[in-house]
């Protein structure tokens, strides 16, 4: 059967007079999108509106995923799924990358003691990617981030940190590149809003979304570090407006500064561990950031 290593032909003979690169590009966007679906799964007609490609050339390239076990398509609904051959590369990346499993009881402290939802994301190129959404126990929810949905870097608290930890250089590169994406899908943001976001997030020692992705949905980050100080992702808190007053905030900022502390250092352990485990740049970002201790 094919798997991994058949891919490039598979979707050679899918797209014949498209560049090898060309047919690659399209296949991992459509994989992106059947990820970004969830347990419901992607239609054929959600693919080929959000890919912007022909009915004919998205099936096609479906199908090549498929053989590949990349991609499955539910024999009832018809809708597409992430294949097996993508859990077992997920396996092997886990050691390198595990970060969900490494953050998961700190997002189940984080939302006990909130009551509010925590979410681990991470960054994927220009974007910010929801790993996991851990509800907290107070009755009335957000609407923010599911586990796959994905934002330009800078939208949302997590996102907003991570952005912010990076250095001015690479800010300024993804805000160049973002901006199309701001001016067709997010009108409460613009690359100067962003930018100044940014500013305040360095000056506060944590990212603060005032509801500007939905109207009652605000949000508190914090990034994550790898051995080095190289990104590893975010972890934030979202409530309602009415539960992130001034005070409350600083609150909340102690507890996410704490959980990302102890994932750090389970991630130091980690990287120890890994003989031979690259150790990243730790001068190519600014220090971690971290919260301000509130006046006393």
């Amino acid at each position: 059967m094919t798997t991994l290593a058949g891919l490039g032909a598979s979707l050679g003979n899918a797209l014949p007079g498209a560049s090898g690169a060309q047919a690659v590009e399209r296949a991992f966007r459509l994989l992106s999108l059947v990820g970004g679906s969830g347990e419901r799964g992607l239609a054929l007609s959600e693919a080929v509106a959000a890919s912007g490609l022909n009915k004919p050339t998205a099936r096609r390239l479906l199908v090549a995923l498929i053989s590949a076990r990349m991609v499955e398509q539910d024999e009832t609904t018809r809708r597409y799924h992430l294949g097996s051959e993508l859990y077992v590369l997920g396996q092997i990346a886990s050691r390198r990358h595990g970060l969900l499993e490494i953050a998961g009881e700190s997002l189940r402290r984080l939302a006990a003691a909130s009551a509010d939802t925590a979410f681990l994301s991470m960054r994927r190129d220009d974007f910010a990617v929801c790993l996991h959404r851990e509800e907290g126990g107070y009755p009335i929810r957000t609407h923010a981030l599911q586990a796959g949905d994905q934002h330009p870097l800078g939208v949302g608290a997590g996102s907003l940190a991570m952005l912010a930890a990076l250095t001015d250089a690479e800010v300024e590169a993804v805000l160049a590149r973002i901006a199309p994406v701001l001016a067709a899908r997010y009108p409460g943001y613009t690359p100067e809003i962003v930018a100044r976001d940014v500013s305040l997030t360095r000056e506060a020692g944590h990212a603060f979304n005032p509801g500007r992705v939905l109207a009652n949905s605000w949000g508190i980050g914090c990034a994550l570090r790898f051995p080095g100080g190289r990104l590893a992702g975010a972890l934030s808190l979202a409530a309602i407006d009415g539960r992130m007053g001034e005070d409350r905030r600083r609150d909340l900022a102690a507890l996410l500064a704490r959980e990302a502390a102890e994932i750090e250092t389970r991630l130091d352990r980690l990287f120890r561990a890994e003989a031979g485990a690259p150790q990243g740049d730790a001068d190519a970002a600014p220090a971690p950031i971290r919260p301000k201790r509130p006046k006393t």
